[in-house]
């Protein structure tokens, strides 16, 4: 009975960090386009200021700043939509979030300057919080809209519900979500400053190590929000991203754990799978390797967990970053900051090290590997 319990709980649980992924990552193409171009041209505008002039450059500097200035509005669409509600109120009200000072509230007003809000006691301000109160907004204009379509008369639903709606959520979105999205974020930055900054190497092993159970799960979907929180650069971070590729050490552990495999094994089939996927997961694809391979074997997972360890107090020891998302592996050579990628490789190195030593002498048990793959010469 208790199990079922727990197996409910879980599910609940994998269900919500499901959401959260549905709403994220169809954003992620243009939030990787938008990193990369930041990247490129802050690069540039350091070399040389000779393209400050030229418009096709201020147009690429322009889509990069638009991407992470108005997301808040995609993300409203987004988490409205899958919360059952009709995406575009979910738009409006998170450009509430997207700060303009063409806003009307924002206007002066005579003698009186900017108005003050109630409750909150100050003017009109996003701040910080713009991004999780799009998302906590999505979810209460879904259930806003759900309840009052069932009091609304359904001759007059299609003209009231959404002036209710957007009139309701309007309200307990500036004086209510926004201030505790702002919180929020700001417990998250001072959370995760203390965890870089106050445990550093430590931190560096044991999120590096725990990364792979989390993605064997489905549940590193969920974390795709801090990451775009992190890269923002109008946020506390300056868009630079420095747990990322603590997280991108963990495949490494895995590869080396691979090869480990590969160099000590006889067993022809294992070989044969091995040499199909660990290219696979030098490019940031471990996915084949790790439920095709080392998390079957459970050994050689145990011991890629830990080695990879070892590329994440490399990578904090560095001080590694990157600029945007949605790569990994070596291909993550595109996205940490420039200039740091032999950096980038070393930390690398220190991670399919890590997961090779430790599978090649702890992580090889030819037993499993016969119950798993059947007669070493077949």
């Amino acid at each position: 009975m208790k199990n079922k319990k727990n197996s409910k709980n879980n599910g609940k649980f994998q269900l919500f960090f499901q959401k959260i992924a549905n709403i994220f990552v169809p954003l992620l193409p243009a939030i990787i386009a938008a990193g990369l171009l930041q990247g490129v041209t802050n690069t540039i505008d350091i070399v040389s200021s000779n393209f400050q002039t030229i418009w096709w450059y201020q147009l690429l500097k322009m889509i990069s700043w638009i991407s992470f200035t108005y997301l808040p509005i995609f993300v409203g669409i987004n988490a409205t939509k899958e919360f059952g509600g009709t995406a575009i109120l979910g738009g409006i009200i998170g450009a509430l979030f997207v700060q303009n000072e063409n806003m009307p509230i924002l206007k002066n007003i005579g003698n009186i300057g900017k108005m003050i809000l109630p409750i909150v006691n100050k003017n009109f301000y996003v701040g910080a919080g713009g991004l999780f109160s799009a998302l906590l907004v999505g979810f209460f204009v879904a259930f806003v809209e759900k309840n009052v379509r069932k009091i609304v008369p359904d001759i007059l639903s299609k003209i009231l519900t959404p002036v209710f709606t957007l009139i309701i959520c309007g309200i307990i979105a500036i004086l209510v979500i926004l201030p505790l999205g702002e919180i929020i974020t700001k417990i998250l930055f001072l959370f995760l400053n203390f965890i870089y900054n106050k445990t550093g190497i430590i931190s560096g092993f044991v999120i590096s190590a725990c990364f792979l159970p989390l993605v064997s799960m489905g549940l590193h979907q969920a974390l795709i929000l801090i990451h775009i929180l992190l890269n923002d650069p109008l946020g506390a971070t300056k868009g630079i991203n420095y747990f990322l590729p603590i997280m991108i050490t963990a495949g490494g552990g895995q590869v080396g754990a691979g090869v480990a495999l590969y160099v000590k094994t006889k067993n022809k089939k294992l070989r044969k799978i091995l040499k199909d996927t660990i290219p696979a997961g030098i490019l940031g694809m471990g996915e084949p390797l790790m439920y095709g391979v080392t998390l079957p074997l459970k050994k050689p997972f145990v011991t890629a967990c830990l080695g990879s360890g070892f590329g994440g107090i490399a990578a904090v020891m560095l001080h590694l970053g990157t600029i945007t998302q949605g790569v990994s592996g070596l291909l993550a050579l595109l996205i940490v900051i420039p200039g740091s990628q032999l950096l980038f490789l070393l930390a690398m190195f220190f991670s399919y090290l890590g997961g090779f030593v430790l599978t090649y002498f702890w992580g090889v048990d030819e037993g499993k590997i016969f119950e798993m793959y059947g007669e070493v010469g077949k």
